[in-house]
């Protein structure tokens, strides 16, 4: 069993920067790959980032470059540095945690756990 529990986001303007932080709780040392996945009303959820045990990370195209997914061991946390964000990157932002083997993807059913969810929102 794995809790993880979301800190951080808020409201900014655009092209300011907001960090994510998601701790992790339980059975930690299982968890293969995590991720940061978003949700805005009306819209299909996006997996934003993710990283496996051995810090391989993938972006997604919409943040590439502007977002950074990384995770302190030592602490168990997981975080999303958000830089230059846009007026679309409001949405509901939420960790998980996969447990399974193998490749990270992007997709939330491909994870097992979630965080309870933190609001970002960018006004422009």
């Amino acid at each position: 069993q794995v809790q993880l529990v979301q800190s951080g986001g808020g409201a900014v303007q655009a092209g300011g920067s907001l960090r994510l932080s998601c701790a992790e709780f339980g059975y930690t040392y299982s968890i293969n790959c995590m991720g940061w996945f978003r949700q805005a009303p009306g819209q299909e959820r996006e997996g934003v980032a993710v990283i496996g045990s051995d810090g391989v990370t993938e972006y997604a195209d919409s943040v590439k470059g502007r977002f950074t997914i990384a995770k302190d061991n030592a602490k168990n946390t997981l975080y999303l540095q958000m830089n230059n964000l846009k007026p679309e990157d409001t949405a509901m932002y939420y960790c998980a945690a996969r447990l399974r083997s193998g490749r990270c993807p992007r997709i939330w059913e491909a994870f097992d756990y979630w965080g309870q969810g933190t609001q970002v929102t960018v006004s422009s």
